[in-house]
């Protein structure tokens, strides 16, 4: 299973240094708007987006073994986020370093 070596997060956004790839950095917008939870999920089939402000942040990570459940700010904490579907998320809000 892949997973980051290391991940620093800062309120705007999440840093993942995988095992010789560039840094992930992703916003903590994007990763709210991506949410993997089933709510999240049931609002993009049906053709919704979240309702999430702009300045959104992470407050906590929690190990969830495969992936990590975030915390934010708008009390959201229902998704975890598998280490496959963080790094999938690339072309999404992705920045390297």
């Amino acid at each position: 299973m892949k997973s980051p070596l290391s991940i620093e997060f800062n309120a705007d956004a999440l840093t993942l240094h995988w095992n010789g790839e560039p840094a992930q950095q992703i916003s903590a917008h994007a990763l709210r708007m991506q949410c993997p939870c089933a709510e999240c999920r049931r609002l993009r089939l049906r053709g919704a987006t979240p309702v999430v402000p702009r300045d959104i942040a992470v407050l906590e990570i929690r190990s969830a073994g495969y992936g990590m459940q975030l915390v934010f700010s708008d009390n959201h904490a229902r998704g975890i986020f598998p280490w496959a579907y963080v790094a999938a998320l690339s072309g999404f809000a992705f920045s390297s370093r």
